[in-house]
């Protein structure tokens, strides 16, 4: 393998994108487009929770209590129900999420030291949001009960009671919980792995279809430079998308970069290397560009997207999912965004997860390379 004959591959395949400005188009602005529409539309926070309130007490506390539910961020008071069947409606037709009904009572059971109930109906036809909205009322009729009772044993003691426990709580790396910090940086890799490998898997497959690559195997190139000629064409490309995803997610977005760029940068270089690599291998081995971008599209996204980590933690999963997802890269280049973008980690602690892309760009290079021999042959 020498540089001279890479280096004219590479310049074949670079003048190629030129020529195609509508492809060289899409594949800028794709990345740019797919960041922003997933990153406004896949949000994790549970916010503004649509809730109607049935206060069958009407006492100042219970007043008090709905107050709570208003100035609360995590809630959006519809209006007040006149009864249980207000609120069943609403539920009906997805007008509301969260009833919270105040039961008579309530106050003075409260006061009297004696347990007194707040009752919430839900919509569990989304299961997740429904428990988390149940968390957060909860929660805040807690504090509250808590607050109220307090305030009574005071005045009842002619002072005021220390809590038992003075609990303080502390957020490392996310302080505000925003889920944008925690997807963000997953959808980083889950774009440059979609982009990287739909970029290349064309490439081999369209040289077989037009008829050129009979003319390419009659010069002195082998397929090792074959390979890494076409791969470094669109690494340039590759490289540019990934700058123009860090760029919006950190300025548009808001993602702390805590860690360090270089680091960074040398990882996506690796991760990039890999994708385009396994873009290749699939377009010689179909030598068809539309199996080979229906291929390139079925391994990368669906993959990235489920069993990296990106949305759903790998822990959680099935043991024999979990050892499915050790050999797709974007489960590690996950990790190390993650790491790199919110713990402000490095080397030190990422060294595996850097080791096993390496190895998995080597091995996918090296297939890659034996797989259009084959087809040479």
């Amino acid at each position: 393998m020498t540089l001279r004959r890479t280096r004219a591959m590479a310049r074949k395949e670079f003048l190629h994108i030129l020529r195609d400005p509508r492809s060289l188009l899409m594949a800028l602005a794709l990345p740019l487009l797919m960041i922003l529409l997933f990153g406004y539309a896949l949000t994790l926070d549970v916010d503004r929770i649509p809730t109607y309130i049935y206060d069958r007490d009407k006492t100042p506390e219970s007043r008090e209590l709905i107050s709570r539910f208003q100035g609360s961020r995590y809630f959006q008071i519809l209006g007040a129900a006149e009864g249980y069947a207000a609120i069943e409606r609403a539920i009906d037709k997805s007008e509301c999420m969260l009833g919270v009904a105040i039961p008579r009572d309530y106050a003075r059971n409260l006061l009297a030291g004696r347990e007194a109930q707040v009752q919430f109906l839900l919509d569990g036809s989304d299961s997740n949001t429904a428990s988390i909205a149940q968390g957060y009322a909860a929660a805040l009729v807690q504090s509250y009960t808590l607050e109220l009772r307090s305030r009574a044993q005071n005045r009842s003691a002619g002072g005021k009671l220390a809590p038992p426990i003075d609990a303080r709580l502390r957020i490392w790396y996310n302080a505000e919980l925003r889920s944008k910090n925690y997807v963000v940086p997953g959808l980083i890799a889950l774009i440059m792995m979609i982009i990287a490998s739909l970029l290349t898997s064309l490439t081999i497959a369209r040289e077989w279809e037009m008829g050129t690559m009979e003319q390419l195997l009659s010069t002195p190139v082998r397929a090792p430079e074959i390979v890494l000629g076409k791969m470094l064409a669109f690494f340039a490309l590759g490289l540019v998308d990934m700058i123009v995803t860090i760029v919006v997610g950190v300025l548009i977005f808001g993602v702390p970069l805590r860690g360090s760029i270089l680091f960074l940068a040398a990882t996506g270089c690796i991760f990039l290397t890999g994708a385009l690599c396994w873009g290749i291998l699939l377009s010689a081995l179909t030598r068809s560009q539309l199996l080979a971008y229906q291929l390139g599209m079925l391994s990368s996204f669906l993959p990235a997207f489920l069993l990296s980590g990106f949305v759903f933690a790998i822990e959680n999963m099935p043991i024999p999912i979990q050892a499915v997802s050790l050999v797709f890269p974007t489960r590690y280049f996950v990790t190390i965004l993650k790491g790199i973008f919110l713990r402000g980690i490095g080397m030190e602690v990422l060294w595996l997860e850097v080791v096993l892309l390496l190895v998995y760009a080597i091995l996918v290079f090296v297939i890659a390379t034996r797989k259009l021999h084959q087809k040479v042959a």
